[in-house]
């Protein structure tokens, strides 16, 4: 339900550990017009763009997630007036109605990813558009870590 879920994540995670998630700005970057080994329905989001990576945590300091976002740049100030805040709370303070459209679902293994969240993978992913008024508001990829286990029961996936 949290990967294919339309409600906020930030806002599951909450729920799931009892604590406010938390945002840890990695970066604020203008890329421009650049694809940025981003998902392919990057080329909807309107540019020139920024793209913004956070760590989602919780207020004690465990890492549960890893989310990049890309923008518009020209838009991102009036949607993010505050650049701390989760995505999903800085929307909801503005009263943003949104559709919240899933694109992809991954599973797998990031040698990187793991370290930074200090639990061996597999790992859940997504990628996603958020809609306003019709047109395509942003692009988001979120990774969550393998530590949600605790709250969520242990994932296995049996294949071919």
């Amino acid at each position: 339900m949290l990967m294919l879920g339309d409600g906020s994540p930030t806002r599951h995670l909450q729920l799931l550990t009892g604590e406010p998630t938390e945002v840890d700005v990695i970066d604020m970057s203008a890329i421009g017009m650049d694809a940025d080994h981003a998902p392919s329905q990057l080329q909807v989001v309107p540019g020139p763009r920024l793209r913004r990576q956070v760590w989602l945590r919780t207020a004690s300091g465990q890492r549960l997630a890893y989310a990049t976002s890309w923008w518009e740049a020209s838009h991102v100030d009036e949607y993010l007036q505050n650049r701390s805040l989760p995505i999903w709370a800085s929307l909801a303070r503005l009263r943003t109605e949104l559709y919240r459209d899933v694109q992809g679902i991954y599973y797998g293994h990031s040698a990187a990813l793991e370290q930074a969240f200090g639990q061996s993978g597999p790992l859940w992913g997504r990628h996603y558009l958020f809609w306003h008024r019709g047109q395509p508001l942003t692009l988001i990829y979120e990774v969550f870590s393998p530590y949600l286990t605790k709250y969520l029961g242990a994932t296995r996936l049996d294949c071919c």
